[in-house]
């Protein structure tokens, strides 16, 4: 790796300077002074702010236990969450009724594991050489094949693991690239939690980050694809190359990608 591509974690953040109370529209408090709905909205703010506690304190009438099951198949579900007397939500979850999400409160919601995994995977070659390293896959509900990260669900023998986000990963790695990863290597998580459509799911991503260097890419293949999983070919993106991708929002044959590329590349950019 070169000298000055990473980013220290342990810098010094600086904070923005903050705009003064009264000043929250950028016209004193809303427009001239003496203003009473910018005085008001400005209280409201503060009492909003004071009284949230990370649960449901300022919608009271949420239920989050009427749940009623509309579908299900081995991998999706599909529930109404009647969150109110006659209101009906739809979602769909990788999940099972009772371990849904929506029903876990406090601590539970905190320490919770994602269903799956997403790795920026990056290659260290001979020369000094650091490459990001991604694929083609097929997407079904795209029709196309996207470029993207390394990524999959975790399985139940990764969830009894001590570290089950990088049992998962490395697993994963092997399956879609060959790639053994080794004990000099480094495999760590960038992100423990992520939602990726809350207006529609509870579908959540860990994000991790994979070091492995490499003498030669003989090993690298795209055989371990199971069930449904249908590859084209791979991309070793320089830094160069992954910016101009990052910035277009397309690959290199004019195609949109995932949100989960999206950030696979902008990790990518910022710690190499």
């Amino acid at each position: 790796m070169k000298a000055g591509k990473r980013v220290s974690r342990n810098a010094p953040v600086t904070e923005e300077p903050r705009m003064p109370a009264t000043d929250i529209c950028g016209y004193g408090a809303c427009g001239a002074a003496g203003n009473q709905p910018g005085r008001r909205l400005q209280k409201r703010f503060r009492t909003e702010k004071q009284t949230y506690t990370g649960e449901t304190a300022m919608h009271t009438e949420i239920n989050r236990n009427r749940i009623e099951t509309l579908y299900e198949t081995k991998f999706l579900k599909c529930y109404d969450l009647q969150y109110a007397e006659g209101k009906h939500y739809f979602e769909a979850s990788r999940r099972n009724k009772e371990d849904l999400t929506v029903r876990k409160t406090g601590e539970a919601f905190r320490q919770m594991l994602p269903d799956a995994v997403t790795v920026a995977v990056v290659l260290h070659l001979p020369g000094d050489e650091t490459r990001l390293l991604m694929s083609y896959e097929y997407r079904y509900p795209i029709g196309q094949f996207l470029l993207s990260p390394v990524a999959g669900l975790l399985d139940p023998e990764d969830r009894l693991d001590s570290d089950p986000l990088v049992k998962a990963a490395v697993r994963e790695i092997r399956e879609e690239t060959g790639l053994a990863v080794k004990e000099t290597d480094r495999v760590y998580v960038l992100n423990p939690c992520a939602f990726s459509t809350p207006g529609m799911t509870d579908e959540s991503n860990a994000f991790l980050c994979a070091e492995i260097t490499l003498d030669s890419l003989d090993g690298l293949n795209q055989n371990g694809a199971v069930g449904t999983e249908l590859f084209d070919g791979f991309e070793l993106l320089d830094r160069e190359r992954a910016q101009k991708i990052f910035r277009a929002g397309r690959d290199e044959h004019g195609n949109f990608y995932s949100l989960a590329a999206w950030a696979v590349l902008s990790a990518f950019l910022s710690l190499f």
